[in-house]
């Protein structure tokens, strides 16, 4: 997961009652991700998203959209071990748990044309923690042994990256030739929704409000689900008698409030009662459309298989995308849209 925004949400868990108006944390001081002139996008795939309606406009934008949940919208901003992913930074999050970091920093490394020039900046930017962090031991998926227990050594007691490692970290990801690393890396996510896109939507206009919604789902879950699901969920939907139509939208919701108020789930505490009364209040004033009555199905088939930390992050899963399908929700704090305004 490695996520600041999340990480900041999971100790503020409301009292289960009336949805409460707590507000959002205030955005960090740091470099905030958007479209500066020097980032370049290749040309072939720049094309083949066109074709999706992401220009080079809208390829910012969604990177954009996508940090604020796992960066608070910056480019760096590094948080630690507290999902279990040892250490967690980039604007799309890329950690070591899973592997996706490590070809991020070979990418960096890589982009100089020499092995000089490389340490110089290393040594500019990251003089203390660089070496370990590009150390072969760090760049193995998995790392080894001696990587999880130097960069762990570098945790303070209250289970935080000290302060050095949080500098370098942020000076390393915050450079310019980082960003175009992160840039790259994330218009080949974009190539990998789009295809997705293509075989879950099969036959379905491409709307921007999927394009999100893959993004989204892309980048906290890292895949879709299989056809044989698809199809059995969508079998179901057609066959489903017009009168169950909204109960059955209802019980999607009601699943999602008593997850969150169950034991094990974080990230959703300032949200989930909020969320309820303004999805219930939508489905009364007749303001969920079809496409957002499948989609809101999908997100609850991929959301209720979330597997980080044993299912902890179920309910957030459901937030984020349930947010982007219907135009309404707060996540970690952030509200947008008003059912009271609505019809």
């Amino acid at each position: 997961m490695g996520m600041l925004a999340l990480a900041l949400a999971v100790a503020v868990q409301a009292v289960p009652g009336a949805p409460q108006a707590v507000p959002a944390p205030a955005p960090p001081p740091c470099r905030r991700v958007g479209e500066e002139a020097f980032l370049a996008i290749d040309a072939e795939a720049a094309a083949r998203l066109a074709e999706i309606g992401l220009d080079r406009a809208a390829i910012f934008a969604r990177m954009a959209e996508t940090s604020i949940p796992e960066t608070m919208g910056c480019w760096a901003m590094p948080v630690g071990n507290f999902d279990g992913q040892l250490v967690s930074v980039g604007m799309s999050q890329w950690n070591y748990g899973t592997g996706s970091l490590q070809p991020v920093l070979k990418a960096w490394r890589d982009g100089f044309r020499s092995r000089g020039r490389f340490k110089r900046a290393l040594k500019r930017l990251a003089p203390t923690y660089g070496k370990s962090l590009f150390s072969r031991d760090c760049l193995k998926v998995p790392v080894r042994d001696k990587c999880r227990n130097g960069i762990l050594a570098a945790h303070g007691p209250d289970g935080k990256l000290n302060p050095v490692m949080l500098a370098e970290l942020g000076a390393i990801f915050e450079s310019d030739a980082m960003l175009q690393v992160q840039t790259d890396a994330y218009v080949a996510l974009l190539l990998e929704v789009r295809a997705d896109l293509l075989r879950v939507f099969a036959g379905q206009p491409i709307t921007m409000r999927k394009v999100r919604w893959a993004v989204d789902t892309k980048v906290q879950q890292g895949f879709f689900p299989a056809d044989e699901d698809l199809a059995r969920l969508r079998t179901k939907l057609a066959a489903m008698p017009e009168a169950e139509r909204w109960d059955r939208l209802r019980a999607i919701f009601d699943w999602y409030g008593g997850l969150s108020r169950s034991i094990d789930q974080d990230g959703v505490g300032r949200d989930w009662a909020w969320n309820v009364a303004q999805w219930r209040c939508m489905i009364d004033k007749g303001q969920i459309d079809p496409e957002q009555y499948e989609m809101l199905h999908l997100t609850f088939l991929r959301s209720r298989t979330a597997v980080g930390n044993s299912g902890r992050w179920q309910a957030l899963t459901f937030s984020r995308r349930a947010k982007i399908v219907l135009g309404v929700g707060s996540v970690s704090g952030k509200r947008d849209g008003d059912c009271a305004g609505m019809g």
